[in-house]
């Protein structure tokens, strides 16, 4: 479970740089649309982060992983 949370964090990471990427080599005026490329990499960036969280998540409820930290008084 910890390997495939940290791939979807690398993952996370990937797409935003790509969408940076793709930002920059942007050659486009103030009033000329945003590139396709950059707004999928950016959706794609919010899908994996929300498949993340529902991941943890019912993991979490199932019994595979368990909290830990600074124990409550």
């Amino acid at each position: 479970m910890k390997i495939l949370i940290a791939v979807a964090f690398v993952a996370i990471l990937g797409a935003l740089a790509f969408a940076g990427v793709a930002m920059v080599r942007g050659k486009e005026g103030p009033d000329t649309p945003k590139k396709p490329t950059m707004m999928r990499a950016l959706a794609l960036r919010v899908a994996l982060s929300v498949a993340l969280f529902l991941c943890i998540l019912i993991s979490y409820k199932l019994g595979w992983i368990q909290p830990t930290g600074i124990p409550a008084r």
